[in-house]
């Protein structure tokens, strides 16, 4: 048995690693393409490959060509089974956490000043209609020892069902002079919905539910309408 739960976590483990490899290997190839991200599934018919980037020509190709090289090396490099991908256009940028961390890394290696770089970036996803979002770079920012500083604004819950269900997430290498930053990007997007943020019904609504109720009422115990005993 105990042999069993490890094999069954090892595997978890294996297909996480694998994901983030995938990730890795989509992001610096996709680049240019304005790369947001990718979800991978699992299905009975093969493996669903989801990427988001802003520009989605750049990912297809012409004719789709860049596509059917993309499933053969997601087939050879990672033992995807057969991949099914497609690719979605990135509607609002600035809510994207991938984006907003490739902006960020670039606009470092123009040699702009971090903490102007974090707050850049956060007033632009504030912007956008953001709930909150948090914005942390680390590494050899002032002085020889790495250090981290963060950028926050808004509602940003970090623990409970709101966070797990709609934070969105992602990390962001850069290559410096002093040597590797870190930038992680957390953003909560205006559809979030919180327990306790109440929600106030507007009156048109108080009124169709009032007009619903006397139909509801009239129905008996076994769905059919009440009838008067009669003798």
């Amino acid at each position: 048995m105990p042999r069993k739960e490890k094999t069954v976590v090892r595997e978890i483990i294996d297909e996480h690693l694998k994901k983030l490899e995938i990730d890795e290997y989509l992001r610096k190839r996709f680049e240019k393409a304005g790369y947001g991200g990718v979800t991978i599934v699992r299905t009975p018919l093969g493996t669903h490959v989801v990427i988001y980037a802003m520009r989605p020509g750049l990912i297809i190709g012409r004719g789709g060509e860049t596509v059917k090289k993309l499933v053969e090396e997601l087939e050879q490099k990672f033992g995807l089974e057969n991949p099914q991908i497609s690719v979605a256009e990135v509607e609002v940028p600035e809510l994207n956490p991938y984006i907003m961390a490739s902006r960020i890394a670039q606009v470092l290696r123009r040699g702009v000043n971090y903490r102007r770089a974090g707050f850049w970036a956060l007033r632009r996803i504030m912007e956008a209609g953001a709930l909150g979002a948090e914005i942390i770079i680390s590494g050899k920012l002032r002085t020889a020892r790495a250090k981290y500083e963060k950028f926050r604004a808004g509602y940003l819950p970090v623990c409970g069902d709101p966070a797990q269900k709609y934070l969105r997430k992602a990390v962001v290498h850069v290559q410096l002079k002093p040597g590797i930053y870190g930038i992680k990007v957390t953003i909560m997007p205006p559809e979030a919905k919180f327990p306790d943020q109440p929600r106030i019904k507007m009156p048109e609504e108080i009124g169709e539910e009032a007009e619903a109720a006397p139909a509801e009422e009239g129905l008996g115990e076994f769905g059919g309408e009440e009838k008067g005993g009669g003798s």
